[in-house]
């Protein structure tokens, strides 16, 4: 290579890559400078986020144009010489880096475009495929250098320098990438240029890390994890490092240039502290106003000793934590002109769920100290968009830290967050955020409220929450395997005010460990999305996960074996089969399995292979078979019966010959499906077989209104996959509702020995005892006390009369339910679970007690559906539902006969009246109120 010749083109490359022309173009056209907004970069990425469309294209535009430039410059004075174009790059990247605080990526990329099509194409292509699997994007910015390297071997293998070049221009690449904020980790957070060039010089050593990275709580504390996330988010945090527990403070203060202008602040961040369960607050040290080195060292150690004062120890041991370690924070300090600290739930009284803030005028240290008694404000955030600029006046700052406070939780996936913060006069910056402990667990009635709805009896409670509870944690510890050990899996489960919720702090957990997103639950059960885990966490549960997956690809087979070895055989008689108990309950124990699995398998077939549920045929289902049996035989009873219907309609059927052989069949259809009710998992609810006049009634209808019209349905490989699912969970819910029932009856037949004896008044007394206790009385181990019976009864009467009861609960102590006034204007929002659009007027109808007439012009709006359901939501001209998503038994009827349906609309048996005229629209998920 010639020495001039290549010395031309690394000078006027390096040239080229300082010259800050995305700065400048951004400056002209917007007024920004892009070094001091956000990360600080000059890249295309800030370019767009800051500047628009138009600015960010004509960055792509300069960027291209640098990096073609110096390739063709390369091929034009060093001719023949490949590897002085890989050269050229690197000046070019040197420059960007150096003086334009770029990485210059963009550069790279057009630049190995000109230089080989072919190689630029392949890393594409292979780095989209490792970026797609990979979901970091730092590690999957590095795994694409390294198919460059592996690329460019294999295509030039026979010019060594060529390639030499090449992963020497990646090593400066990945080296870049290490020192400088994650391009698209953007913040509007204005960069004080003084502190910027400190902790960029700063990042270059290796006794600390920047906030500006993604962060390991396990290794630096949450605390700095947390501020970490803030800047990832977008939110502003001053500029910062961290300084690891095995580091040396004075490696770091070496070559440091402090002074009053720029003071620091020096904070803990220990491993432990500001967790879920534990916020340390107040435990240990934190120095403000630090303006020399020898102050900061003191400050790094005066931080860390404080890990070890008595008072902390203490804290820990109370709190059963084992000793970890301390990291260090080090900021840039803020000078608040108005400061506190924002909970995004009120503590102590979450009725109007409005964020509650404390401030004072002057930093937020002294909010925080229980001094001085600050001004308190309760601000309700209403639905609004995100906040992304945070230069404002002081009157904005309240209402923007309620609205930043409620973000942070909903992207911390709703745990209630305490932020502190601090304005400085211009702009709202955020000093922390943990989770309110207090509020921990949380308690959730999403799922649980479809799962097993309504006010719940003590026996149906102490048979179902071990038999759910058991079968989740032998799931989840099929997944985890030793990693399974500490969890209580009994506490997935809880009743509050009579209802069941599910305790979403533990079940996030245990998808964190299992490598799953915290909010998978919701997407398997209601459809809801779901973030993508981190690869490594997925990787290192791959042999639990392959378990689990084993035993889903097997569902069918195993399903079918149990059916025909125990299931089938103990359910030949019902319902005259009054079984034992402990028999029973054994088999249940076993369907409990396959009616958890079951819709989960459906779920995550149909979510993989985007089948539509309404290319789906649910004639399997209980309460759509249900339906059409009971149409069918409308149909042929119509043909015996005159015009006008008689008044008496099973008195007339009665009188006849084919009449009675109508009436024969619907006796049949009712002991086919007589296990049916309103809420199967209840068993304290009666059966239909229990009380035929509901049946009777619905049957009537039929005559009335015309009846359904069966839809068409879809076909192809990937629907008979599904098919094959939605079948299953159809058996499984007809296997796990039969059960149900035979325990109901067993339990009323007992019931009738001890009135006989005289030990209760009422056969349905005995669901307000316990199973254990039930036990206990038949083996003579204790007596019934009657006052038990009567005070939960009086109990549970009393939290029937509570109609309006939240759908997330903070604590395990929730507080005392405020009454609330309810009234339905404009829209209400829920999930999309039936399409097509429909006006009507409103019935509410609570349960089966108050269902009257119901027709086509009817809008039904019901707290949940059950399969027991599905024959009287099929007359109704729309459904929606408190609870339930696309999965739900009113869904599944809803899109088989075409109704439109709107379910996990909350409170909406409150806010909607009978006889208001509402529009639907089942695709959209919205309600529309009218009148």
């Amino acid at each position: 290579m010639k020495i001039i010749p290549a010395l031309l083109v690394i000078g006027l490359s390096f040239a080229l890559g300082a010259f800050p022309l995305i700065n400048w173009i951004s400056y002209y056209l917007s007024g920004k400078k892009l070094n001091h907004l956000g990360t600080g970069n000059i890249s295309v990425s800030a370019a767009f986020y800051h500047g628009g469309k138009l600015i960010g294209i004509l960055a792509v535009l300069s960027e291209a144009i640098k990096g073609v430039g110096v390739v063709w410059l390369a091929r034009i004075l060093l001719p023949g010489e490949d590897a002085g174009e890989i050269v050229a790059l690197i000046a070019l990247v040197l420059g960007r880096y150096f003086v334009a605080q770029g990485a210059g990526t963009t550069n790279v990329f057009w630049g190995m475009i000109a230089h080989d099509l072919a190689v630029a194409v392949l890393t594409l292509v292979c780095g989209g495929v490792s970026f797609s699997l990979w979901r970091r994007r730092q590690s999957a910015k590095i795994l694409v250098l390294v198919w460059l390297v592996v690329i460019m071997a294999w295509r030039h293998w026979s010019q060594p320098a060529l390639i030499i070049a090449t992963v020497v221009l990646c090593l400066l690449l990945g080296w870049i990438y290490q020192r400088i904020p994650d391009d698209l980790d953007l913040s509007t957070q204005k960069v004080n240029p003084e502190s910027a060039q400190m902790f960029r010089f700063l990042q270059g050593k290796n006794t600390q890390i920047s906030l500006k990275t993604s962060l390991n709580p396990r290794e630096v504390g949450q605390k700095a994890a947390n501020l970490a996330q803030l800047l990832s988010w977008g939110y502003r945090v001053p500029d910062g490092l961290v300084l690891r527990p095995e580091d040396d403070p004075e490696s770091l203060v070496a070559d440091l240039t402090l002074g009053s202008s720029n003071p620091l602040v020096v904070r803990s961040s220990a491993v432990g502290e500001d967790s879920d369960l534990s916020s340390a607050a107040g435990q240990y040290k934190t120095v403000l106003n630090i303006t020399n080195r020898e102050d900061l060292v003191s400050a790094i150690a005066a931080c860390r000793e404080s890990y070890n004062n008595p008072v902390a120890r203490q804290y820990r041991q109370d709190q059963g934590q084992i000793e970890q370690k301390m990291a260090v924070i080090i900021q840039k300090q803020i000078n608040g002109v108005f400061s506190g600290v924002a909970f995004s739930r009120d503590p102590l009284n979450q009725g109007d769920g409005a964020v509650v803030i404390e401030a004072l005028p002057g930093d937020a240290s002294q909010v925080v100290s229980g001094k001085i008694t600050p001004e308190s404000y309760r601000i309700v955030v209403k639905d609004s968009p995100r906040i992304t600029e945070f230069k404002m006046a002081q009157t904005q700052v309240i209402e923007a830290i309620a609205q930043i406070a409620r973000e942070v939780e909903t992207l911390y996936h709703g745990i209630p967050q305490d932020l502190e913060w601090t304005y400085d006069g211009e702009y709202l910056w955020l000093l922390q955020t943990r989770p309110i402990t207090t509020l921990q667990p949380m308690w959730t009635r999403k799922i649980a409220a479809e799962v097993i709805p309504g006010v719940i009896k003590p026996l149906t409670w102490s048979i179902n929450r071990p038999l759910t509870c058991g079968v989740w944690g032998e799931i989840f510890t099929l997944v985890l395997g030793k990693r399974a050990e500490g969890l209580d899996f009994e506490a997935t489960a809880t009743l509050h005010w009579g209802r069941a919720y599910f305790n979403a702090t533990l079940l996030g957990d245990i998808f964190r460990r299992m490598g799953l997103p915290p909010e998978s639950l919701e997407f398997l059960t209601r459809g809801a999305k779901m973030s993508r885990p981190p690869l490594a966490a997925t990787w290192q549960n791959l042999p639990g996960l392959g378990r689990l997956l084993v035993r889903e690809w097997n569902l069918v087979r195993d399903f079918e074996r149990d059916d025909r070895e125990y299931f089938q055989p103990f359910l030949a008689n019902l319902p005259s089969n009054k079984g034992d108990l402990t028999e029973i309950l054994a088999l249940l124990k076993r369907a409990t399995y396959y009616s958890i699995l079951a819709p989960l398998s459906l779920a995550l077939r149909q979510g993989i292979l985007k089948v539509e549920a309404e290319s789906l045929d649910s004639s399997v289902t209980p309460e759509v078979a249900s339906v059409r049996s009971l149409a069918q035989l409308a149909t042929e009873a119509s043909l015996i019966l005159p015009n006008p219907l008689p008044s008496d309609l099973f008195n007339y059927l009665s009188q006849t010959t084919e009449g009675k052989k109508i009436l024969l069949q619907f006796e049949q259809l009712l002991s086919r499906y007589g296990y049916l009710s309103e809420t199967a998992t209840d068993i304290s609810v009666p059966r239909w077989c229990e009380n035929p006049s509901l049946v009777r009634n619905l049957f009537s209808e039929f005559f009335v209104v015309p009846q359904p019209t069966k839809r068409s349905q879809a076909e192809g490989l990937r629907v008979k996959i599904v098919q094959q699912r939605l079948n299953l969970k159809g058996r499984v819910t007809e296997v796990y509702s039969q059960l149900l029932a035979q325990l109901r009856w067993s339990f009323l037949v007992l019931g009738e020995q001890w009135v006989k004896l005289g030990q209760i008044e009422a056969v349905e007394e005995i669901f307000w005892l316990e199973y254990a206790e039930i036990v206990e009385i038949r083996a003579n181990q204790r007596q019934l006390d009657r006052e038990i019976i009567q005070k939960r009864k009086s109990e549970w009467l009393g939290i029937k009369e509570i109609t309006a009861v939240p759908y997330l609960v903070y604590g395990n102590h929730p507080q005392e339910l405020t009454p609330r006034n309810y009234a339905a204007e404009g829209i209400l929002t829920g999930i999309g679970a039936s399409p097509g659009e429909k006006t009507g007027i409103v019935k509410i109808v609570l349960n089966f007690d108050n269902l009257g007439e119901i027709n086509s012009e009817m809008i039904l709006v019901v707290p949940y559906t059950d399969s027991g359901w599905g024959a009287f939501l099929a007359r109704a001209g729309g459904i929606i539902a408190e609870a339930g998503g696309r999965l739900s038994h009113g869904a599944i009827i809803a899109r088989e006969y075409g109704i439109p349906a709107v379910m996990d609309v909350h409170d909406a048996t409150r806010l909607l009246k009978d006889g208001q005229r509402v529009r639907i629209n089942g695709q959209r998920g919205v309600v529309e109120v009218l009148v």
